[in-house]
């Protein structure tokens, strides 16, 4: 989820719709690359821009190799491409492994706007968090709170005020009707007792 407002010491053109979209897990090479962990099966959203905005990792996250004062608030990519399950990048001023590995886990967030269009009947994940959830019956089932990645197919993480436990509803065609971002509304195939 991206934060709110921009963090204190953060570049002044952070942008307000930053979402998380990675970490920097690692050096790779010699030659000042990082490798980066994306967020997606498909790391298109690390491909859509050259700036990525940086935050250092949360409490308990990566433990940084190599102490430094701080970490940039941006990088400017200069290359990227995929390897393996992962991204490999050069990015400005950072010239060798040691550079690389001070930047071992921070976290990368990249403006929404500047995602590539989603195909039809495709969305973003972090488009559908916070949209309501009614059936066909036109019972609100909650609040989408998250999505998990099964490998076979998303899943809607939905919870109702005053209720203690999630619903999970798989996000495939034979439960969802209809999704609109601009209502800000899913109808699904789905029981108040399921």
């Amino acid at each position: 989820m991206a934060p709110a407002a921009p963090p204190a010491g953060a570049a002044p053109d952070w942008p307000a719709d930053a979402v998380e979209v990675g970490r920097i897990v690692d050096a790779w090479g010699i030659k000042g690359w990082v490798k980066v962990v994306p967020f997606a099966s498909d790391p298109q959203a690390l491909f859509s821009s050259r700036r990525w905005f940086v935050l250092p990792p949360e409490e308990g996250g990566l433990a940084r190799p190599v102490v430094s004062s701080s970490y940039p608030p941006l990088l400017k990519v200069m290359q990227a491409r995929e390897h393996g399950g992962a991204v490999v990048a050069q990015v400005q001023d950072v010239a060798d492994r040691s550079g690389a590995e001070a930047l071992r886990g921070a976290r990368l967030f990249v403006g929404r706007a500047s995602f590539p269009t989603a195909g039809d009947g495709e969305y973003y994940w972090v488009d559908l968090i916070g949209l309501q959830v009614i059936n066909r019956q036109g019972e609100s089932l909650g609040e989408v709170l998250g999505l998990l990645d099964t490998g076979a197919h998303s899943v809607l993480r939905v919870l109702r005020p005053g209720d203690k436990e999630e619903r999970l509803i798989p996000f495939v065609g034979a439960y969802i009707d209809d999704v609109s971002l601009q209502d800000k509304l899913i109808r699904v195939d789905w029981g108040l007792d399921y």
